[in-house]
């Protein structure tokens, strides 16, 4: 597990230098990608949670941790959060859908479909969810620290 959260740090610098986020905040996407992949992983492995359900709270944690340093670093939380949640977009399910799709399996296209589909729910509800958080919540964590 630890070589594949190290995998999502790098994937997610990969993605924030693709996607023109600033060098300074290479580190912080790097840590907010590596930790919502860690906790997919912990829940998905060791828990009874579904891959959805483990994509909606590593999702939560992804969201959470960007409006944290959107607000410490004073800078928009998409710049984390875009690139924070790259390692979670469930690609390579939609990738099997249409190769099933293609290759004319319908019913295997139809389960990796519907099971993209759920974590990007999940992904979109665990968004909506931590940014209907009102902002002094998070304003006044930056207060404490001064």
């Amino acid at each position: 597990m630890i070589g594949q959260v190290i995998a999502a740090v790098f994937g997610t610098v990969a993605f924030s230098v693709l996607y023109g986020v600033p060098r300074q905040y290479y580190v912080y996407c790097g840590l907010v990608g590596g930790a919502g992949w860690w906790l997919y992983s912990v829940l998905a492995s060791y828990t009874s949670c579904t891959a959805t359900e483990a994509t909606f709270f590593a999702t939560f944690l992804v969201v959470l941790l960007s409006r944290f340093l959107a607000v410490w670093e004073r800078c928009p939380a998409t710049v984390f959060l875009t690139a924070g949640i790259f390692p979670l977009v469930p690609g390579t399910g939609i990738y099997w859908t249409a190769y099933y799709l293609v290759t004319d399996r319908p019913a295997e296209a139809a389960d990796n479909g519907f099971a993209a589909v759920k974590a990007a729910f999940a992904i979109v509800l665990g968004i909506v969810l931590v940014f209907e958080v009102p902002e002094k919540f998070f304003k006044m964590r930056r207060q404490r620290h001064r």
